[in-house]
């Protein structure tokens, strides 16, 4: 297809799927009993139209958070207790002041008893629940709804029979797998906290996690296939028994056949029994699972998410900016270090069947992902910004070569996605396809702005904030604007923000990292544009975190296995996002005296970073520097490096000042400029 012009749609959804769309009618039922703007759909409603219908449910979704959150779980019929505590605070949101908003307070709830709802119907007891598929596998695997009951009853029952009940933690070292799912409903079943590592995590990455945490069970495997390739993770996993002493059980899932180890106990022994699940009822914000900051700055933050907050914010997000539904197939690219594995999860929630697939999206080629969408019949189809950038560079052409029919959704996030990839996916792989650019993060599981099946696709732009999320672009002096660029705060409470930081009782550090900046408002690290027609622009990271494919990192992982080679005085990563929509992260290094930056030394830097910590770690250029800018307190200076590489004037990325010594800093303004010239 031709590019339109700036101010008119890639893309319009047709008036009459449109107005078949769940948020529609949850707009027209919450009308009637919760006071939400009453505005019909007509089925001429122009593009403006559309958007202000929408504006002004989002206005009352961010005015009214208490009729607004009561009609989520009353629409997706969420089934809560009473706790027995009679003198405590009730009602949706007493206090909505940040830090330390409760929702839903004297309320009990279970994740894992929605999750699997679905399944209760005899009718849906053998459609299909997840499908699997990983390289080694033409068609994919089937669990049933009934098969993942059983499952989960039986998990959960052993667990129970080995003393894991409310609070105790359970960690996971798996990939994207259906035993991985299972595992985390069994968890939350029983009211225990889950936490998740990928298996191509190093010992020491997975340690700074799980020791936070003190687990009382491991899930883990033997190892993992991925690009064409077997990677043997058994002696990892004995280091991680030897340094976990909390352990009570560890279980063995063999994916590459391996025996189970002396004292682990056997995977399929554990979900063999023919078990009812059982339902712990916990308190609304009782921990549901503990996800991981990138450790920028120190141990990665143990961020711990709510049961209820999570559910109902699940909720939101996959039945109603998704529109996911019993007919859908859902399909997300991740691992289970991401936080987008979580949220696949959330299609359970609405009945969806998920399709989680353990491998390489580019192996044995790069369109295997999109291979992987055909083969599944998927219907919403989620990746990074990116492998669409890839596929684009890669030739590809999806929509012709295979049969892409089923996709009616494609989803993008994990870094912004340029123009080129918007065009590259309409022109490459569907002409009619919603594009639901998102943006949120880890902090929250979800997205502050995302897709809104009722609104158009504009080039380079995400539809608009999410409902309930109060998203805006403020500038420096902490002002909201609009058609500039400016911080993303959020100024009023969402239910999936943290309920706090493991390990942090007084709630310094889990202020410090949102809320220092603006009292009481929620500030995400995130360069963002809210236009005048309402959609969203973000711009990149605003901090030095590290992003790559989505995945944060800690750049404090990198310098530790870095500087641990005797060649190595001191090291520096930047991670970039491009113009042209890829993602540069190069490693700078002061070398030892006497040392020589050679392909050898380049080569063990790179190894050592892909077997202590993952392949997402390996930079894209290791340059020799030097020396590296420092505070005066001596902490080697990150961010204005990035604003340097951006193109920021020395002058206005960081204070002179505060800088030991500032011919440093001036060598990354003149590298800029080279790549620039190149």
């Amino acid at each position: 297809m031709s590019t339109p012009p700036q101010d008119q749609p890639l893309w319009r959804p047709a008036p009459a799927r449109a107005a078949s769309t769940g948020i529609v009618a949850f707009q027209a039922w919450a009308a009637r009993h919760h006071g939400a703007p009453a505005a019909p759909l007509a089925p001429t409603a122009s593009d403006e139209e559309a958007a202000a219908r929408y504006a002004a449910l989002h206005s009352w979704s961010v005015e009214d958070l208490d009729r607004f959150w009561t009609a989520v779980t009353q629409w997706f019929a969420v089934s809560m207790g009473t706790a027995t505590d009679p003198d405590g605070p009730t009602g949706v949101l007493p206090d909505p002041a940040m830090p330390g908003a409760r929702w839903f307070p004297g309320s009990t709830v279970n994740y894992a008893e929605h999750a699997l709802r679905h399944g209760e119907d005899p009718a849906n007891a053998d459609k299909p629940a997840i499908l699997h598929l990983d390289e080694t596998t033409e068609q994919p695997v089937t669990l049933t709804w009934a098969e993942l009951r059983r499952q989960v009853g039986a998990l959960a029952a052993a667990l129970r029979a080995h003393g894991i009940g409310p609070g105790d933690r359970v960690g996971a070292y798996l990939p994207n797998i259906p035993q991985a799912a299972v595992a985390l409903l069994a968890t939350a079943a029983v009211g225990a906290v889950w936490t998740s590592c990928a298996p191509d995590f190093g010992a020491r990455s997975v340690l700074d996690r799980l020791q936070q945490i003190e687990p009382a069970v491991l899930f883990a495997v033997d190892g993992y296939h991925y690009g064409g390739k077997d990677h043997d993770r058994t002696e990892v996993v004995a280091e991680l028994r030897r340094e976990l002493p909390s352990l009570r059980a560890v279980v063995h899932v063999p994916l590459l056949g391996a025996p189970a180890p002396d004292g682990a106990l056997h995977w399929d022994d554990l979900v063999a029994g023919d078990v009812r699940p059982v339902f712990e009822a916990v308190p609304f914000d009782h921990p549901l699972w503990v996800l991981y900051s990138s450790g920028t700055t120190g141990l990665p933050k143990a961020i711990v998410q709510s049961q209820g907050g999570i559910l109902v914010e699940h909720l939101k997000q996959a039945g109603l900016h998704l529109d996911l539904g019993p007919e859908d197939r859902f399909l997300w690219y991740t691992s289970t270090g991401w936080m987008m594995w979580n949220f696949l999860i959330a299609g359970l929630l609405v009945g969806s069947t998920i399709v989680t697939y353990d491998g390489s999206p580019g192996h044995p080629d790069t369109g295997a992902f999109w291979s992987v969408a055909a083969r599944t019949g998927a219907t919403v189809v989620g990746t990074s910004a990116a492998y669409v950038i890839a596929s684009r560079k890669a030739d590809l052409h999806p929509g012709r070569d295979l049969d892409l029919s089923a996709v009616r959704c494609i989803g993008t996030t994990g870094s912004p996605l340029p123009p080129d990839g918007f065009r590259w996916i309409y022109d490459e792989v569907k002409e009619d396809v919603w594009l639901a650019s998102v943006s949120g993060g880890t902090d929250v599981c979800s997205c502050f702005v995302g897709g809104v099946p009722t609104l158009p696709v504009y080039l380079g732009e995400i539809q608009a904030p999410c409902l309930g999320a109060a998203v805006e672009s403020w500038d420096v002096q902490g002002h909201p604007h609009t058609d500039e660029v400016g911080e993303l705060v959020v100024t009023k409470p969402l239910p999936s923000m943290p309920t706090g930081f493991w390990n942090d009782p007084e709630g310094t550090r889990y202020h410090d990292s949102y809320f220092d900046t603006y009292p009481g408002i929620w500030r995400h690290g995130d360069w963002i544009t809210v236009t005048s027609r309402g959609t969203v622009v973000i711009h990149g990271r605003s901090d030095s975190t590290l992003n790559r494919q989505g995945v944060r990192m800690g750049s404090s992982d990198i310098y530790e296995v870095v500087e641990r080679l005797p060649e190595i005085a001191e090291s520096l990563v930047i991670g970039l996002e491009e113009p042209d929509g890829g993602y540069w992260m190069p490693l700078f290094v002061v070398l030892a005296p006497g040392a020589e930056l050679d392909d050898a030394l380049v080569g063990r830097i790179r190894t050592a970073l892909r077997t202590e910590l993952s392949p997402r770690h390996v930079p894209d250029e290791v340059i020799a520097v030097r020396g590296l800018p420092h505070t005066l307190t001596g902490k080697r200076i990150e961010v204005p490096v990035k604003r340097l590489l951006s193109g920021t004037p020395l002058d206005q990325a960081v204070n002179p000042g505060s800088v030991d010594n500032l011919d440093h800093l001036r060598f990354f303004e003149q590298l800029r400029r080279d790549r620039a010239a190149k």
